[in-house]
């Protein structure tokens, strides 16, 4: 009998006519996988191949806007989810009302396996488990509408214990890459460890997320610059490790993240679903991105209502070349432009989704750009060489490392905010450095936006942070810590930037999550925290809220932008 391997994910549901969503699963064989619904919707799709391991993306029709629908998912005719005995409430397919007036987002990133139920955990909680146990234990209670992971959902360079244990039964691990993945197999491993854990598993099934890589789901670092690439690419695991980090991330994150027209309309899935194994079409698509990252977008656009959702690419198409750097390449500038314009006024909120911070700490900031200046020769070539070194070891390489970048999106910030078909909001939504703050930004000697424009961060959902980085970001927001960027921004004969900025909130360090409840014109910010309460058996984690602000209230007056 056929069985279900991993999932069922629900991906996307559909906020035009609220009518439609696609459920993700992995199958243990060929078959045929179906998901029906208790309103009558349903949908099937053949399974497709790559690797030997068995996928569908099933579209399901006929969901009734604004309402919710419990489903369960069926391979070649045989229920096989929800699973026997379970301990969680039935999934649930929960669509829009048409038009929608609001929509609520969860978001964040950075996100190590937890460990099993019976092991402690040394870094706490995990937030989306404790999210899952609260939705289980109060059904009703209030649920985000989708929720935004932004990187890192596996780590291809830093596993568990356990799945070390079964490397070793693999290969060597003496030798290259060692206890980091090496192929597509070992890939599928990360997302069994992450995506079966109980409490995200159920979780995942039933609240539609989107996604998007960061470094560690290939490698610490991905695409640093010219020098880190070409080191990359000279040693002999490398090419394999690329590739089949390409070929999973885009079975088990991407393909979720279309909708059932982009589907339609893409020649890599229906080649892919075409043949009786699509492995070695998946894999020429991994190589040709890796010759030529400009040949793919992995960004997208969703629109919930009268929110607009633009996931931005920050790792596979950069620029590299020291004297024309830049996070995106210029078709990917275009596209985030474009999409940020098109149809201005018919939103009410602008969500713009990107790994990788654009403000920073202000020290961290300059640093960044006083790196990519000596980098780039400004100081000539001893300093260069210093720069690339200290890029390196620092992990130097956000928006504030790609000057001409981090320009362009404040610009564009700007521009969007500003004018009578203005946005209420205009949020930039990140995470990556492991604490959780609010930046806002002011444009100096010019009139400010009509939008009220954030910096959101919010980091990890599942990790650790050691003390000494703590104090490091905490101190890259004071006074001396400015001071100290400032020198080293003169140093590197860098351009102040056009905006200053302060931080509004935290930082806050932990296991976390934010949400962003938008409503018309108005915007509503939560920040949750995993902790424990309790202690022996009486002890459980619980979300905690460590803030809460309305965002659409007027300027905080304890903004100091510096």
């Amino acid at each position: 009998m056929t069985g279900l391997r991993l999932g069922p994910l629900l991906r996307y549901v559909d906020w035009e006519s609220g009518g439609s969503a696609t459920v993700w699963v992995e199958a243990d064989r060929p078959c045929t996988a179906e998901v029906r619904c208790t309103d009558g919707a349903t949908g099937t799709s053949r399974t497709f191949q790559i690797e030997g391991h068995h996928y569908a993306l099933v579209p399901v029709t006929g969901l009734t806007p604004g309402t919710s629908t419990e489903y369960e998912v069926l391979l070649d005719g045989v229920r096989v989810w929800p699973l026997e005995d379970s301990p969680f409430p039935a999934s649930t397919i929960r669509t829009p009302d048409v038009p929608s007036s609001g929509v609520t987002v969860s978001f964040g990133s950075c996100r190590w396996s937890s460990a099993p139920a019976d092991e402690h955990d040394p870094i706490g909680p995990d937030a989306l488990d404790t999210l899952a146990t609260k939705l289980a234990a109060e059904p009703d209670a209030a649920r985000p509408d989708v929720l935004l992971l932004l990187g890192d959902q596996v780590y291809a360079d830093a596993t568990s214990e356990a799945t070390q244990q079964w490397l070793a039964t693999r290969r060597d691990l003496n030798e290259p890459p060692g206890t980091q993945v090496a192929d597509y197999e070992e890939y599928t491993r990360l997302y069994d460890e992450s995506w079966l854990d109980p409490e995200v598993r159920w979780l995942l099934s039933t609240v539609p997320s989107c996604m998007i890589f960061d470094d560690h789901d290939v490698i610490d670092d991905w695409n640093t610059s010219a020098s880190w690439l070409a080191e990359m690419r000279a040693t002999p695991w490398w090419q394999e490790r690329l590739l089949s980090a390409l070929m999973s991330y885009w079975v088990y994150q991407h393909l979720g993240n279309l909708s059932p027209a982009e589907l339609e309309s893409d020649e890599l899935y229906a080649a892919v679903r075409e043949s009786p194994d699509g492995t070695d079409r998946l894999r020429r698509f991994a190589a040709d991105a890796d010759a030529d990252p400009a040949s793919v977008r992995w960004s997208y656009r969703r629109d919930f209502g009268r929110t607009r959702l633009l996931m931005v690419d920050t790792r596979a198409g950069r620029v590299l070349d020291e004297q024309r750097r830049a996070m995106l390449d210029p078709d990917e500038t275009h596209w985030l432009r474009d999409q940020a314009l098109a149809g201005r006024g018919s939103y009410d909120h602008l969500l713009i989704g990107t790994s990788l911070p654009w403000l920073l700490p202000p020290l961290i900031h300059d640093a960044e750009s006083w790196n990519a200046a000596l980098s780039r020769g400004e100081r000539g070539a001893r300093w260069a060489r210093f720069g690339e070194n200290v890029r390196r070891r620092a992990d130097l390489e956000h928006w504030a490392a790609f000057p001409d970048s981090f320009e362009m999106l404040t610009a564009l910030t700007a521009e969007v905010g500003s004018g009578k078909d203005a946005p209420a909001t205009v949020c930039v939504l990140s995470g990556d450095v492991h604490h959780a703050y609010v930046a806002e930004p002011e444009w100096p000697g010019r009139a400010q936006p009509d939008s009220r424009v954030l910096q959101l961060t919010c980091s990890p959902v599942h990790n650790s942070i050691p003390r000494s980085i703590q104090l490091g970001f905490t101190f890259g927001w004071s006074r001396l810590g400015r001071r100290l960027g400032h020198a080293l921004a003169r140093h590197g004969r860098v351009r102040r930037p056009a905006v200053n900025w302060g931080r509004t909130g935290g930082p806050w360090f932990g296991n976390q999550l934010m949400t962003l409840m938008l409503r018309d014109r108005s915007a509503t910010l939560r920040l949750e925290q995993a902790r424990v309460e309790g202690a022996g058996s009486d002890a459980r984690a619980l979300l905690v809220t460590a803030d809460e602000r309305e965002l659409t209230a007027g300027r905080d007056p304890s903004h100091s932008g510096g």
